[in-house]
């Protein structure tokens, strides 16, 4: 019989969220223990598969003895200690995060902020029309995906999925400063001629739009994309022996888009080109 490691077992870290006690793995985030309790806390820096940036600053809850408000998502849960998410205190940082985000980036494409610009009351309008934007056409100079900075709101999961996070490729980096800051490759080069090897892991970890597939930019701009028209089917990439499993993404009939699961062991949500791109041979009906 074969043994099968379990891993090393974590004591439960016990403390409360708005007066209602919780318990979490040890090393686990605040921002864990919100979602396990159902509370709704927005974010758009955090991804699941990257360690926390901070960057956006939307998930921040108030935490007792602390000076400021806190990040919830890179926090670690601390036995004893109270969490209040929905203060008044916190709601208005919150409101005035996504109004500064939303008057300068083109959020149209980033899931749920809608709902939280009307759930805070934000008013992005309130800042004029000379708030500070890119205004800087989508860059389109490959056929797989396409690079729309208008969207971007610096959160770095873009980075750190190319750098030493997951592809260790650092093809794209933080270019800038200020207002000047800006995702690019080196010399502001085309993407054809950086060290980029189109994997799209990028893609998968950006919360805005900036960065998205070719096939789906294109159906956006014909007017025909419909996320809720797509069926998605999990499977295993038949390129070579890894066993990665890819999500397609199916519309009309026709493949619009890959992913990966975020859960699954082998990949962690990471695909290469050839898992992530090269499907056009499955509807070849030629």
């Amino acid at each position: 019989m074969t043994a099968i490691p379990l891993g090393v077992p974590r004591r439960l870290v016990e403390f409360t969220i708005d007066g209602q006690e919780a318990r979490v793995p040890e090393g686990s985030t605040v921002l864990d223990g919100c979602r396990a309790a159902g509370k709704d806390v927005p974010t758009l820096c955090q991804g699941d598969t990257l360690t926390p940036k901070n960057a956006c600053r939307v998930c921040v809850v108030e935490v007792e003895g602390s000076r400021t408000l806190v990040p919830a998502c890179s926090r670690r849960a601390e036995p004893g200690m109270e969490v209040r998410t929905d203060t008044e205190r916190a709601r208005h940082s919150r409101k005035i995060v996504l109004e500064l985000l939303a008057s300068s980036v083109d959020l149209s494409t980033t899931p749920m902020v809608a709902e939280w610009i009307k759930e805070y009351d934000a008013k992005p309008d309130r800042f004029g029309p000379a708030a500070a934007r890119l205004n800087e056409e989508p860059k389109i100079d490959n056929d797989l995906y396409v690079r729309d900075y208008d969207k971007c709101i610096l959160c770095y999961k873009c980075v750190d999925a190319c750098g030493d996070q997951w592809q260790n490729t650092f093809a794209i980096s933080v270019a800038g400063r200020g207002f000047d800051a800006r995702i690019a490759v080196e010399h502001d080069a085309p993407l054809t001629d950086s060290a980029c090897v189109y994997c799209g892991n990028c893609i998968e970890v950006c919360p805005t739009g900036a960065l998205s597939f070719k096939s789906e930019y294109d159906r956006r701009a014909a007017g025909n994309w419909d996320e809720s028209a797509q069926k998605q089917t999990t499977t295993v990439c038949a390129y070579c022996g890894v066993g990665c499993n890819l999500t397609l993404h199916v519309q009309d009939n026709e493949i619009v888009k890959v992913t990966s699961p975020h859960d699954n062991p082998v990949t962690h949500g990471n695909l290469c080109i050839k898992g992530r791109f090269g499907y056009q041979h499955v509807q070849n009906r030629g």
